[in-house]
């Protein structure tokens, strides 16, 4: 993405000031020290920690650098000056720092992004470029270079990387395009934070396999472009996963073929779908669609009735479809099949939360119809959690078909059932407060693997209904961590591994859809996003204090974003 240009201050103030001869006078001198003093121009490198310096390689607004010139480049700053030492401010914070004994990097008049045109890295390599303002080359490399290459069986798995800043040059590894691409982003942070990459390695790794943000596009509208910002934001964040909650009782915003009675008039069309997915790809983000039932099919019943679950007095259950009936099946099948090519990535959500019938004190009293055919399906032991159980296996066979693995919320899980839910479905644990709500360690018991949205923490709910509050970033960055599951307890250390709890997202829900415009939900979550993208990251409880690690935040952010 290019960036916004402008001459920062800490470039401005080492613009060379020309001297004024002693025969001027004693008033002129004491003018040119005020002068100075007034701009803030640093000593010998002595304001460095408080004052970083910005050379981000962004022209100023309105004049056009030249391809392959840096913003850096054509101020009038010294050729080089030597990069701060210690380990690179980015948030996520990189794990493994090893000094080195030289000037670092920055980026300079000729400067180039060096890999293969035509190789698996030439998109990593033109958007860093394009980032800072560089050209790309396909090499060899050479001072003031930065080179990207992968190297097959490197060490930190996919998503791993190595950055060695040396005699100028910065050489950044990995054994796969998305840790070279996360390398790119450090290099990015950097600068912005810092202004060049110091001297010596940095060898970087995801502790959680699973980061990201998740977006309630069924209760709200958002436009293409807002969605588009914000998979940028993660980006820089080294966040993976977007998760895009798209049909409730509100709204269905995915434009369709095989049933478009169901659809929303405010909605995404493909073409915006396959822009986005995209883009993600580009920046090895995951988009994760979530068509949630058999609860939450408001917008399937309210074009469908004969369709709506009814308990026993006749009145409708709301957003539920009744399972037993196999038109709503076919329904829910078909835009499964229909939306599958949409979203290449291997994982589908489908929800399975908060099914009305479920949320009565006595579901085989309310729903006796229900109940009937529980016991004539499953035997005398049948109940009704049992066919909302073989309605969410019967979906996740299909999504099998397809190539995607299912997810599904918590409260679609049940203990004691006659069926149980196909163990091949990864848990998004998120709250405790529903009914008959199952403690997290009975799904790590049962070998689920569980995904964190814990709804104490991470639930940014528009309007903050129900006593919901936004969250904020100085609570996740302080308290919160991946074990963390459910209210404020964390789970036993030995039951929290990445392979146990895969991740976490930060998750927007739009309960009260105009509590709150999509500008002011990008704001609203920016903090939080950052500190999520660090618990996620590092394992380590953080040691940046969180008013450093919240202006931290503001300084490694892409301008206008």
């Amino acid at each position: 993405m290019g960036l916004p240009g402008r001459i920062t201050r800490a470039q401005l103030i080492r613009t060379p000031i020309a001297r004024t001869a002693l025969a001027r006078g004693f008033v002129a001198s004491l003018s040119l020290i005020a002068t100075l003093s007034l701009m803030g121009c640093p000593g010998n490198g002595g304001g460095a920690k408080d004052v970083p310096t910005r050379l981000d390689s962004r022209s100023p607004a309105g004049t056009a650098s030249s391809p392959g010139t840096s913003a850096a480049a054509t101020s009038s700053a010294p050729a080089f000056a030597a990069v701060p030492a210690g380990p690179p401010r980015t948030i996520p914070s990189v794990r493994s720092f090893t000094a080195g004994s030289g000037p670092g990097w920055r980026p300079t008049t000729g400067a180039r992004v060096v890999t293969d045109p035509g190789g698996p890295l030439a998109d990593e390599g033109r958007r860093l470029a394009q980032d800072l303002n560089l050209a790309s080359s396909g090499g060899p490399a050479r001072p003031g270079d930065v080179e990207l290459a992968l190297r097959p069986g490197q060490s930190g798995g996919s998503e791993g990387y190595e950055l060695t800043t040396r005699d100028r040059k910065v050489l950044i590894t990995g054994a796969a395009e998305a840790g070279v691409f996360y390398g790119t982003r450090t290099v990015v942070q950097a600068v912005r934070s810092g202004g060049g990459v110091p001297e010596g390695v940095v060898r970087d790794s995801p502790d959680r396999p699973q980061r990201g943000l998740n977006l309630d596009t069924a209760r709200k509208h958002f436009p293409a472009e807002w969605i588009e910002a914000r998979l940028r934001e993660m980006a820089d964040l080294k966040l993976n996963m977007l998760g895009l909650h798209f049909s409730d009782d509100q709204g269905f915003r995915i434009a369709s073929e095989s049933h478009p009675e169901v659809v929303s008039a405010q909605h995404l069309t493909k073409t915006e779908v396959r822009r986005i997915v995209a883009l993600a790809g580009e920046l090895h983000i995951t988009v994760v669609p979530e068509l949630d039932s058999p609860g939450h099919l408001g917008a399937v019943t309210d074009a469908h009735p004969a369709l709506e679950l009814r308990n026993r007095a006749g009145t409708p259950a709301e957003g539920a479809v009744d399972v037993t009936k196999p038109e709503a099946a076919r329904i829910v099948d078909d835009l499964l099949r229909e939306y599958a090519p949409l979203f290449p990535g291997p994982y589908w959500h489908l929800g399975a939360d908060e099914y009305r019938a479920l949320l009565a004190k006595d579901p085989q009293a309310s729903y006796p119809g229900l109940a009937e055919r529980a016991r004539a399906k499953y035997g005398p032991q049948g109940r009704v959690q049992d066919l909302a159980t073989g309605w969410l296996n019967d979906r996740a066979a299909v999504l099998r078909s397809l190539g995607k693995k299912a997810k599904a919320w918590n409260d679609g899980f049940f203990r004691g059932g006659v069926v149980t839910a196909d163990k091949g479905i990864e848990v998004e644990y998120w709250t405790g407060k529903e009914l008959g709500a199952r403690e997290p360690l009975e799904y790590l018991n049962e070998g689920r693997p569980v995904v964190n949205l814990n709804d104490e923490y991470l639930y940014y709910v528009l309007g903050e209904p129900n006593e919901f509050r936004y969250p904020t970033g100085e609570r996740i960055y302080e308290q919160w961590s991946p074990a963390v599951l459910r209210g404020t307890a964390a789970v036993p250390a030995n039951l929290a591994g990445p392979s146990r709890i895969l991740g976490g997202r930060l998750a927007v829900w739009c309960d009260r859809a105009g509590a709150q415009t999509p500008q002011q939900v990008a704001n609203g979550i920016r903090l939080p996003l950052a500190a999520l993208a660090q618990r996620l990251w590092d394992p380590r409880p953080p040691t940046l204090p969180w008013r450093d690690f919240s202006a931290l935040a503001g300084r490694v952010r892409a301008p206008g974003a």
